[in-house]
C-alpha cells in the first residue's frame, strides 16, 4: 500500500515537474511586456477610429440638410423650365394614365398596344409634352 502510494506521489510530482516546463515556454512565447504594448497601441487606434466614425457621422447630418434638398430641387424645375421654353410647366402630370378620356383616344391606344408596351408609352409621353 505504501508503495502504491509512493508510485502516486512520483506520478504526480512528475506532472507538475511538466506543466512547469509547459508554463515556462508558454511564458517565453507570450512575452508580456510587447503584448501589453501591443494591446495599448490597438487600443490608441481604436479609439481613434471611433472619433473619426463619429465626426464622419456629424458631418454627414450636417449635410443632410431639408433646405438644401428643398433649394436643389427648386434649381434643377427652374433650369428644365428655362431649356424647354416654359414648356414644361404646361405639360401636365406624366404617369399612369388618367381614367377621363374620350373614347376615340381609347380605341387609338388600343391599336397602339398591338405594336408594343414601350411605343405606346413613349407616345403618351410626347403627346402630353406636346400639350
Amino acid at each position: 500500500m505504501q508503495l502504491e502510494h509512493q508510485l502516486a506521489i512520483l506520478k504526480v510530482a512528475g506532472s507538475l515537474q511538466k506543466s512547469g516546463e509547459v508554463m515556462k515556454l508558454v511564458n517565453q512565447l507570450a512575452r508580456l511586456p510587447e503584448l501589453s504594448l501591443s494591446m495599448q497601441q490597438m487600443s490608441m487606434e481604436m479609439t481613434k477610429a471611433g472619433i473619426m466614425e463619429e465626426m464622419i457621422g456629424d458631418t454627414m447630418e450636417m449635410m443632410d440638410d431639408d433646405d438644401i434638398e428643398e433649394a436643389a430641387d427648386e434649381e434643377v424645375n427652374n433650369v428644365l423650365f428655362q431649356i424647354t421654353d416654359g414648356l414644361l410647366g404646361e405639360a401636365g402630370p406624366v404617369g399612369p394614365i388618367l381614367e377621363t378620356r374620350p373614347a376615340q383616344e381609347e380605341e387609338e391606344e388600343e391599336e397602339e398596344e398591338e405594336e408594343g408596351p414601350e411605343l405606346d408609352m413613349m407616345q403618351k409621353r410626347l403627346q402630353a409634352l406636346k400639350g
